[in-house]
């Protein structure tokens, strides 16, 4: 006699979320380009490639403390003042030997991402997600290396 197996199992076992690989694929590479995008178009002085990377509300933030005070302060850039800077020489002047462009996808979920960018002289965390379509950097929380001494 066969086994029956129930009704809520059946119907669990449709809802629950089924792997895409194909799409799970196509989006890790998206995400790494749109990473590419950002740091290479820096490096290369596009702000065009810049410009495609970024969500125009995009916020790049850094914590710097004083060493003086102990004292933190957030200092801020723009989507428009990253494609200006990055259009007006941006890294254009890092030796291409120096020019460090290490990504590592961290995690994605759905139509969100946080990528991990190793560059010459800091580290950017970005905050990619899925706008229209097109994966696009929104937030980007970022550390200087330290300088050798």
């Amino acid at each position: 006699m066969k086994a029956l197996v129930p009704p809520i199992v059946v119907a669990l076992l449709w809802l629950a979320p089924k792997p895409l690989p194909a799409q799970a694929a196509a989006d890790s590479a998206a995400i790494r380009q749109t990473a590419l995008d950002y740091i290479e178009g820096y490096y290369e002085g596009s702000g065009e490639r810049m410009e495609r990377a970024l969500h125009p509300e995009l916020a790049k933030r850094i914590v710097r403390t004083s060493p003086e005070t102990g004292r933190s302060s957030l200092g801020q850039m723009s989507a428009m003042t990253l494609v200006q800077g990055t259009r007006a020489g941006g890294g254009r002047e890092t030796l291409r030997e120096r020019q460090q462009k290490d990504v590592t996808i961290l995690d994605i979920y759905r139509g969100a991402a946080s990528v991990k960018v190793i560059a010459s002289d800091w580290i950017d965390y970005l905050h990619v997600a899925r706008w229209n379509g097109r994966w696009v950097i929104v937030n980007v929380l970022w550390e200087l290396k330290p300088q050798p001494q």
